[in-house]
């Protein structure tokens, strides 16, 4: 994406995001993979999560996170995990689950890495309202 030939910048951009498009669904996602075909929308995907790969999330260390749970154990928290993530596997957020066990630990059966999917959107959401109702008493 760095090279000095457009043409070769977006191939490279729709390689990537076409990658992650497909991978991010447990099932494949036919608007999904068609959004990954608009050259602009696959430059500035693939440029911008490239960016952050490449500078380690901008965090200082690759533990990080870990390290950095006791800072913010107190803070209410639902992890919510794809079974079938393939993009971040569940071995991660089981980890920081173990660091963190305050953290309630969501693992929907029948999803990948996408928010979008179903089963993750509704967890998601459920831990909205949980918070909602909390911060309301």
């Amino acid at each position: 994406m760095n090279d000095s030939e457009p043409d070769q910048q977006v191939a490279a951009a729709r390689h990537w995001t076409e990658w992650e498009m497909a991978t991010s669904y447990l099932l494949p996602n036919e608007d999904s993979l068609k959004r990954g075909e608009d050259d602009k929308f696959a430059l500035a995907f693939a440029r911008i999560e490239s960016h952050y790969f490449v500078n380690k999330g901008f965090l200082p260390s690759d533990s990080f996170l870990l390290d950095s749970v006791p800072k913010f154990k107190h803070i209410p928290a639902v992890i919510v995990q794809g079974r079938y993530d393939v993009v971040c596997p569940i071995v991660s957020a089981w980890e920081l689950h173990k660091a963190w066990p305050e953290a309630e630990f969501k693992v929907v059966p029948d999803a990948g890495h996408s928010a979008n999917e179903r089963g993750i959107g509704e967890q998601l959401v459920a831990a909205m309202e949980s918070f909602k109702l909390k911060l309301s008493r």
